[in-house]
């Protein structure tokens, strides 16, 4: 079964699995009824909250640990659990896949499971955790491009029915958030241009958002919760086209913006 989708999910604040009024909780729980109705046979994340040094994957034979990589929130999250099985074939191919494009080295995590940036989302998509899962680190050290190529070297696993999704915040400045007052006009600038050089096809001006975009570093002080779009980008392809499938910004400045990536058919 091939795919011809990627994804790029923003999953903003851990709370998003247990508070019902964030907005973008109720678009993920429509997810396969409303997004994405095909079952993947399994499905490589990529997300923010895992950032190393060098590209890792997490090989799990069994099911994946629940991570719990936040301090301070209500009791009830840290007894959720999303046991998805492993993924270590598909682990084995995306190692594969990246040293063939020349990522020189891959490294294998044969203990880690999945962090909250997979596991909320997840949950909230597919709650039956009845489909394997691999996750896949971004080096923050690197650019955007490098994360593009690395999307472009996993462009082959949709032939094979693996679902990639890009996990973090379109807009994702923890020291801005603003509980008391409306949308920062900076966050909604940034969100509006990425959402107009998406749907306008110019990745390439993506993959140099620091030059292009208004307010680029106060969007993103880090970059490791923006280069999960950028990888799903380049596994859709060039002439892939870009669809807004989620906006709404909480606390201020924290975007939700959720976008699908098809590949052009022809």
């Amino acid at each position: 079964m091939a795919l011809k989708d990627t994804f790029y999910i923003s999953h903003g604040s851990p709370t998003l699995s247990i508070d019902e009024s964030i907005v973008a909780r109720k678009f993920l729980q429509s997810w396969k009824k409303d997004v994405y109705g095909e079952k993947p046979k399994s499905i490589l994340i990529i997300s923010g909250h895992w950032d190393t040094t060098v590209p890792t994957v997490n090989v799990i034979q069994t099911n994946n640990d629940t991570i719990y990589d936040f301090y301070g929130f209500p009791k009830p999250m840290y007894q959720l659990k999303y046991p998805a099985p492993g993924a270590p074939h598909l682990a084995k191919r995306v190692k594969e896949l990246l040293k063939n494009s020349g990522f020189n080295r891959v490294d294998e995590d044969k203990k880690r499971g999945l962090d909250h940036g997979a596991w909320v989302p997840l949950m909230l998509m597919y709650p039956e955790a009845d489909i394997p899962v691999c996750q896949l680190s971004v080096q923050s050290n690197m650019d955007g491009t490098y994360h593009y190529n690395m999307g472009k070297a996993l462009a082959p696993l949709k032939d094979e029915g693996v679902l990639i999704i890009g996990s973090g915040s379109a807009v994702h400045n923890l020291g801005a958030l603003n509980f008391h007052s409306g949308v920062a006009p900076w966050a909604l600038e940034f969100d509006n241009w990425l959402k107009d050089a998406l749907i306008d096809g110019r990745y390439e001006d993506v993959n140099h958002y620091e030059q292009k975009a208004p307010h680029a570093r106060k969007a993103h002080p880090h970059p490791d919760h923006f280069y999960p779009l950028h990888v799903a980008v380049g596994a859709a392809g060039e002439n892939s086209k870009a669809k807004l499938i989620h906006s709404s910004i909480e606390l201020g400045t924290l975007s939700y913006a959720s976008y699908q990536f098809t590949s052009d058919s022809s």
